[in-house]
């Protein structure tokens, strides 16, 4: 998916907050939340106008038919609660869409452009110095990391893939209970790159921290 720029999601938020909840949490993509929101704060609106009503009815009940008086506030307080969710959701969708956004702009620029040529690495280099846990075989590096169970073998690989889409570079991932192989090589490249290097030293990070 292609990052928007500031301005958009500019636009998303303002949506969000000025105009009316999830409508922009829909625009961006999120679904869930997007409809959730405009669902919660429709209700809500519903709600109320039903509470106007209810009291207007009873105003002039009162001044024409003597139309004993009842209380209804309470529709009133539980349509302004689900308008407030609502607000209060698409403030923080629109926060997180915000940070997330302005994270993937910092990790995309420090990848190399797709358009220059990758460096190739010196067939005589086994494997590089800062990443001396991963095994080089042919034009293919490869790790085994293993941990203490299988959620965290699943937490470090959701991770791995997160990590991979930035990286626009995807491993060959191997799942054995506790223990995940990943493979890297440059297909494109016809070999190993730094781009392969620099996405290992990425998931050695992942794995201690």
């Amino acid at each position: 998916m292609k990052k928007p720029d500031d301005r958009a999601v500019a636009r998303i938020v303002l949506l969000n907050l000025l105009v009316l909840p999830g409508m922009g949490s829909a625009r961006a993509g999120l679904w869930f939340a997007g409809i959730g929101q405009l669902v919660l704060v429709i209700l809500g609106a519903i709600t109320m106008l039903i509470w106007l009503y209810k009291e207007l009815s009873q105003y002039y009940g009162l001044m024409f038919d003597n139309v004993k008086q009842e209380s209804v506030g309470w529709i009133g307080i539980v349509g302004a609660v689900l308008m407030g969710i609502s607000w209060l959701w698409a403030l923080v969708t629109s926060i997180n869409y915000h940070r997330a956004n302005a994270l993937q702009g910092t990790s995309v620029n420090t990848i190399p452009a797709a358009r220059n040529p990758p460096t190739q690495v010196p067939p005589r280099m086994s494997s590089p110095a800062d990443a001396p846990q991963w095994q080089r075989n042919g034009e293919v590096i490869s790790r085994t990391f293993q941990f203490k169970d299988f959620p965290a073998a699943m937490e470090f690989v959701n991770a791995v893939a997160q990590v991979a889409e930035q990286f626009q570079h995807h491993p060959d991932i191997d799942i054995r209970w506790n223990k995940v192989t990943l493979a890297l090589t440059t297909h494109d490249a016809g070999g190993l790159t730094e781009k392969d290097f620099a996405l290992a030293r990425r998931c050695d990070a992942l794995a201690s921290g």
